[in-house]
């Protein structure tokens, strides 16, 4: 329960919105124990034959600290049903009070729970978006998602339970309970008996519904992975005619979250019962007690009679804290999810203070770099030596699953190497800011990104300072402006998911456009312009050669113009670089390069 009551603690920021808050649930829960109180005098009337005047005079006979005025006395109506109509219409006064009051309570309340769960929200994606890249893809994005969205939803309700709900049922049953002290003690301490028998069943009934909660929240990540990969791969999924698989996958795991989620239905339906029965049986032996002090005389009935009536409404207001309590306990699962997901490392140097890493101008260079991804045998990258100098264009090729994107993806450090260093200009990588490693890098992978939003906020993506002559400009020269053109509302175009209403082509030339928009000294493009037509590449790789002047370029290649192109090639093969060369060199020293050239290197 602490992860839960330390994010509780964050609502506590908005101090003066908590004070409101709990200034109109005493306000409610003060005018339910006035009307109780105000019950007394209405039963005296009822089963006595005095007036409200007869009995403020005895009242004050009786030696009270506080007495009442005379003034106020002879205001009040002599008759019996006169003084029986001026306590309903105050009872029914102080309703409406209250019920206002419970409404700002209510309003307020569920105000904080909202907020502070988007403050959380926030945070942990945040959290997310700067945690290693390794870890993300070792877990899968769905895992995140589910804790970002349904983990956050579910602390919300356990939120609104204690804020909404909980403190209001306490005030109240606290006020009824002072009131039925205040009419018999004796008989109300009496009732307290049942009260630690009550607490340790909560507690044990709560504690299998944080371990079933907990299950089941980790069952629907499972559930939205399943559903994620489907509905965007949908299109694999109808081609393939892979429904009745894809529906199967989703029913086996349906049926554990239904399986996790039962495990917790016996705790949550035996509590009710468990209280309420308690609550008979306290109710039948203070019925006894009493009947037997009436009996000698010890005790009058119309006192009996409003002590029983305010346990009752006291029981009444802490019947629904049973319920509540299983609410908390129920968030407390999520509480530890999301705790622990905010305690694990971000990415090294990011956010801290570490020395900015001026502009590219020298050289970048791979010392006996080695990397391997989670859970894999086998070294990605295997003692990578390699010196690219500023302003050279170099070409990686080699077989899928050769290390290509990893070497690449160290650069920016998106990948950390388990051993050996990333220099640039003599600066390792890891010991420098890591923002200002990023903001002077471009980088095109060969799956385009785009997210929803119009055409010209998807090109300035990450560069939120650049004009709009300055995004026109970066699509112009990434061949990108004349389609953009065709479109109903040019750059106010907005994109379906994933960019799901353009080619592939188009998609590409977008993603070319935001890297030139940065303006990068380093640009690194990962198949950049495999979903190409031929026409338009010979146009690219124009504006990509003029482009690239000055700048040191780092270009993954399955085109062959891409390849004679560059300054120079490295051939890698199984985590390792086996020759590196201009063309010709290579088609007469590597056997493995000269297969490339046959099989794999498309020609325009």
């Amino acid at each position: 329960m602490s992860a839960f009551w330390t994010f509780t603690k964050l609502m506590l920021r908005r101090r003066l919105t908590v004070a409101w808050a709990i200034l109109f649930a005493v306000i409610s829960a003060g005018g339910l124990g006035v009307g109780l109180l105000s019950l007394a005098p209405m039963l005296a009337l009822i089963l006595g034959g005095s007036s409200l005047i007869d009995l403020a005079n005895s009242f004050n006979d009786q030696g009270h600290r506080i007495t009442i005025p005379a003034g106020f006395i002879a205001l009040l109506p002599p008759e019996r049903f006169g003084g029986i109509l001026l306590i309903i219409s105050w009872i029914a006064v102080l309703t409406f009070l209250g019920g206002a009051a419970n409404f700002m309570h209510q309003y307020l309340s569920q105000t904080l729970a909202t907020v502070t769960v988007a403050r959380i929200r926030q945070q942990v994606f945040h959290h997310v978006l700067h945690l290693p890249l390794t870890r993300v893809i070792a877990r899968g994005p769905s895992e995140f998602v589910a804790r970002i969205i349904r983990d956050a939803s579910e602390l919300q309700r356990g939120f609104i339970a204690l804020l909404s709900k909980g403190v209001t049922q306490v005030l109240k049953g606290t006020a009824a309970f002072a009131v039925a002290l205040l009419v018999h003690w004796p008989l109300t301490l009496t009732a307290l008996v049942v009260a630690p028998v009550m607490l340790i069943v909560l507690r044990k009934f709560g504690r299998k519904i944080r371990r079933g909660t907990r299950g089941s929240l980790k069952a629907q990540e499972g559930l939205l992975r399943v559903v994620t990969e489907a509905l965007h791969g949908l299109r694999a999924v109808k081609v393939n005619t892979g429904q009745r698989q894809a529906s199967l996958w989703f029913h086996r795991i349906n049926r554990e979250v239904v399986r996790q989620e039962l495990r917790i239905r016996t705790a949550r339906a035996m509590t009710g019962p468990v209280v309420e029965t308690l609550a008979v049986l306290v109710v039948g032996g203070l019925a006894l007690i009493a009947a037997r002090q009436i009996i000698v005389q010890n005790l009058p009935f119309e006192r009996f009679v409003l002590a029983l009536g305010s346990l009752a409404v006291a029981g009444a207001s802490f019947k629904p804290l049973s319920g509540l309590v299983n609410e908390i306990y129920a968030a407390s699962a999520p509480a530890v999810r999301l705790a622990d997901l905010l305690a694990e490392s971000r990415e090294t140097s990011s956010g801290l203070r570490r020395p900015t890493l001026a502009r590219h101008s020298i050289s970048i260079e791979f010392e006996e770099v080695c990397f391997s991804y989670p859970e894999q045998e086998s070294q990605a990258l295997q003692e990578i030596c390699l010196r690219i100098e500023n302003g050279e264009r170099l070409a990686v090729v080699g077989p899928n699953g050769c290390g290509k994107t990893t070497l690449v993806s160290l650069i920016p450090r998106l990948l950390e190497p388990d051993s050996g260093r990333v220099l640039i200009d003599s600066t390792d990588i890891a010991t420098v800011n890591l923002s200002s490693l990023r903001q002077q890098i471009g980088m095109v992978t060969q799956q385009t990104i785009l997210f929803r939003g119009t055409i010209g906020e998807n090109i300035g993506f990450g560069s939120s300072h650049q004009s709009r002559a300055a995004i026109v400009d970066a699509a112009r020269r990434a061949h990108a402006d004349e389609f953009i053109r065709d479109l109903p509302l040019g750059y106010d175009t907005n994109l379906a998911e994933l960019g799901a209403s353009l080619s592939g082509g188009q998609r590409q030339r977008l993603a070319i456009a935001r890297a030139i928009l940065r303006d990068p000294a380093i640009l690194i493009l990962d198949e950049a312009t495999s979903e190409i037509d031929s026409e338009s590449e010979t146009l690219i790789n124009a504006a990509l050669a003029e482009f690239c002047r000055g700048r040191t370029s780092v270009l993954i290649a399955h085109r062959l113009s891409t390849v004679l192109n560059a300054d120079r090639i490295v051939v890698m093969d199984r985590g390792r670089i086996i020759a590196h060369g201009i063309h010709d060199a290579l088609l007469g020293e590597c056997e493995l390069y000269q297969r490339l050239i046959k099989t794999q290197l498309v020609g325009v």
